[in-house]
């Protein structure tokens, strides 16, 4: 099958005084029409820089400065900026994390919806305001007619949530970007929304790409999971085959950090193992693995060789010295993988 989205060795980098950082260092992903791709890490681990660069929204002093980013066949780092504009909010729609600041406060809800409309279709206000009105209804919003022309700071959280969710699929896209689309949410309206999204990608027979730290919200939505980790994707897999089997140490410790409610009074071991320290500093990345500062597996050539792109069974792939060398070994045993090279 074709992918639908495909990112090859996507480099985003920033160039300030101080030096530059390499905020995305050779991202690979692909997404298929109709799946569900979840892209997982810590704060700064450069999944929202990601998504900014597939839409080419990069902020200054940033850029682009290698890599393939091919939608539909077509490369998007190539087209022209009127045709990307084109491309954004009709073909691909991105719901950020904060629905206050993504929204235009001085600009009435419903008629931010009808802009979208009327930027990418033909058609007159009236119809504009139709087509708005229905996609409200579609994410559940009560009473459309009269918030249609509220402000955005008159609604909850999740109202203005899913105001954002109609705003990303009113033009009904072929992809839809979600970047912590519940972050600011309590609980019960996460669940809410993230049932809505679902029920909504279905209906529209859409792709998404979820971008989250919460591997809870990963096991409900996702069909594979890409772990990030300083700016590149350390590990990619199936749900079920990353969280039954994790290969890289960082999601390892991903999920042994998750909270287990399942627990036993006579467990000697610990229900929660935090992972220690943090994500580095892009602009000064520790030489090696960017990861062997805080893995536990970590040995002297994780602090001198970069791990490169590791094949493994069923299209999984990692990111890691000690993972080359396990699989170098069963090599006698099977198919040796195949090192990633775009």
């Amino acid at each position: 099958m074709k992918s639908l989205l495909r990112i090859e060795s996507l480099r985003t980098f920033f160039f300030k005084k101080e030096g530059i950082l390499k905020a995305v260092d050779g991202v690979d992903l692909q997404i298929q029409p109709g799946e569900t791709v979840a892209l997982v890490g810590e704060s700064g681990s450069g999944k929202s820089m990601t998504a900014l660069s597939i839409f080419r929204l990069v902020p200054p002093p940033g850029r682009i400065v290698s890599g393939r980013i091919e939608f539909q066949g077509q490369s998007l780092l190539e087209l022209p900026k009127k045709q990307m504009a084109r491309i954004r909010g009709k073909e691909m729609g991105l719901i950020l994390q904060d629905a206050l600041s993504a929204l235009n406060p001085v600009m009435c809800v419903g008629e931010q919806i009808s802009e979208v409309i009327l930027r990418h279709f033909p058609v007159k206000r009236r119809e504009a305001k139709s087509r708005a009105l229905e996609m409200m209804e579609r994410v559940q919003l009560p009473n459309v007619e009269r918030l249609y022309r509220v402000y955005p700071h008159h609604l909850s959280g999740g109202m203005r949530q899913r105001v954002l969710i109609a705003t990303a699929l009113v033009c009904r896209p072929a992809l839809v970007i979600a970047d912590e689309p519940t972050t600011a949410l309590d609980v019960s309206i996460q669940s809410q929304i993230l049932a809505l999204l679902s029920e909504l990608k279905n209906d529209f027979q859409l792709s998404l790409l979820l971008i989250t730290h919460d591997l809870g919200v990963v096991a409900q939505m996702a069909d594979r999971v890409a772990v990030m980790y300083a700016g590149k994707v350390v590990e990619q897999a199936h749900k079920r085959d990353l969280f039954n089997d994790p290969l890289h140490p960082y999601t390892q410790a991903l999920l042994q950090a998750m909270p287990n409610i399942d627990f036993r009074k006579n467990d000697r071991e610990p229900n929660l193992r935090p992972l220690t320290g943090g994500v580095p500093d892009l602009m000064n990345l520790p030489q090696g693995c960017a990861f062997h500062p805080r893995c536990s597996l970590g040995n002297d050539q994780c602090r001198l060789v970069i791990p490169k792109n590791v094949i493994f069974d069923r299209d999984r792939t990692v990111r890691c010295i000690k993972k080359e060398a396990d699989n170098g070994a069963a090599s006698s045993a099977k198919p040796r993988a195949q090192d990633l090279t775009f």
